[in-house]
């Protein structure tokens, strides 16, 4: 597998209008048209389409259908993989789906594995059981959405064949300002204790239940040292992650090789 040196990825900190798939789509459609060329991944945030509602019976849509297909149109035309998740119902149960999708048109996916029951986000969804590592221009990454970054196990950068599972973790959230500590604290946390770049990737402005989310949208290296910080206010920012350095540091503090070995049921 080739690896490429570095990774440019584009960071989209933004508002979301309530409940609103057709303004959404729109808004990101022209932010999107922003993004300089050159960009090989574009993260947005937890359920873009609609804002982080529990109305899943309301705005859940099939896999395939006018979420899935915008975003493989605009990862077509801009030549880029997009992610953020979506509500997707499968066989009669609703997720809270994080979509992967390339240039090719291809669609991966990770479901949410933590539901927040503090927002009822368990009485409405079901939770995943499985948790993919993506691959883009031979970097191996770990997609993650909100609340999961509170469970450090789940996230653990394991050996498989040799090497470590993954080199990045994002998480796409709709993080509440009220505990945007957390926020700050953990996802840099996820990066030292993982020897890998860590990304989290939040909303801005309040939503329909009258919840405010400010941001804090960042990026970190492996050793915790912050990347970029987008603040609180609508932004998109495009950060470069560079191979040799992760490789490098990994060789000089192998801290992965005294981790502990376990499995996860």
């Amino acid at each position: 597998m080739i690896k490429s040196p570095q990774l440019n990825i584009a960071l989209v900190q933004t508002k979301l209008y309530w409940k609103d798939k057709v303004a959404n789509l729109a808004m990101l459609e022209e932010k999107m048209w922003e993004i300089e060329n050159g960009v090989d991944l574009i993260i947005l945030p937890e359920m873009f389409p609609t804002g982080f509602s529990m109305d899943a019976a309301e705005l859940a849509e099939p896999m395939n259908l006018n979420v899935c297909k915008w975003m493989r149109q605009m990862a077509s035309q801009k030549n880029v993989t997009i992610t953020g998740s979506a509500i997707i119902q499968v066989d009669g149960k609703y997720y809270n789906r994080l979509l992967w999708v390339s240039p090719d048109g291809m669609i991966q996916h990770y479901d949410k594995r933590h539901l927040f029951r503090m927002a009822d986000e368990d009485q409405s969804f079901s939770a995943g059981d499985r948790l993919p590592i993506f691959e883009l221009n031979g970097w191996k990454i770990c997609p993650q959405v909100c609340y999961d970054l509170r469970f450090p196990i789940w996230s653990r950068n394991r050996m498989i064949d040799g090497e470590l599972a993954y080199d990045l973790i994002f998480y796409v959230a709709s993080w509440p300002a009220a505990r945007v500590s957390a926020w700050d604290a953990l996802l840099p946390a996820r990066a030292i204790e993982n020897l890998a770049y860590s990304i989290g990737v939040n909303r801005v402005a309040e939503d329909g239940n009258g919840i405010m989310y400010n941001g804090h949208s960042a990026a970190y290296d492996f050793k915790g040292n912050s990347l970029e910080f987008l603040g609180e206010k609508e932004k998109i920012s495009i950060i470069t992650l560079d191979r040799e350095a992760l490789d490098s540091y990994r060789e000089k503090f192998p801290a992965w090789m005294d981790s502990d070995n376990f499995s996860i049921q």
